[in-house]
């Protein structure tokens, strides 16, 4: 009994200690995590999704940042005329992995998280292209959007993702198969 009434004040001053420690952790972080708002430009919210990348995959940061341009849905479907046919309108960022250009799609607001969500996706397939082996471009959908739905929850929001049809691409197999 006497071993717990000394370690009464001492859990209570380090109790205090882990909530005031908490309390400014999670501030810090929530600041960190909404610091993308207050870029003043292209290149720095780029480097604020780099930042998050860095600390949230395992991909390594290219030496040099991807081109970055807004464009029209049209431009999107001469680009890739496959991706566009097979999504429609739906596509709102594509990233070019000869002239390492990201692609978004007007309207597209640096303070929109969802439209923020849709470079970062981007930024992941530009840092994919320079690492590891992918059995097809399909592949390297599923860890950007799996990266994009780990950054919008972080902010309390769901991606709007069409999971089923990720799944299908990811796995590389042919669409149109007839049997005979």
């Amino acid at each position: 009994m006497r071993i717990l009434s000394r370690a009464g004040p001492w859990s209570a001053r380090t109790g205090l200690f882990c909530l005031v420690l908490n309390a400014f952790c999670g501030v810090a972080w929530a600041a960190d995590l909404l610091a993308w708002r207050e870029a003043k430009a292209m290149p720095e919210l780029v480097e604020h999704m780099e930042v998050w990348l860095d600390r949230h995959t395992d991909l390594p940061r290219r030496a040099v940042a991807p081109e970055i341009r807004l464009t029209s849905q049209a431009t999107v479907a001469r680009l890739a005329p496959m991706r566009a046919a097979s999504e429609s309108s739906r596509t709102r960022g594509l990233y070019d992995p000869d002239s390492e250009t990201i692609w978004l799609v007007r309207p597209w607001s640096a303070k929109n998280p969802y439209d923020v969500s849709v470079l970062l996706h981007e930024l992941v397939h530009h840092r994919q292209a320079a690492h590891g082996h992918w059995y097809c471009p399909g592949a390297q959908e599923l860890p950007a959007y799996r990266a994009q739905q780990a950054w919008l929850n972080a902010l309390g929001l769901e991606p709007d993702v069409n999971w089923v049809a990720v799944f299908l691409e990811a796995g590389c197999t042919p669409r149109d198969i007839h049997p005979e």
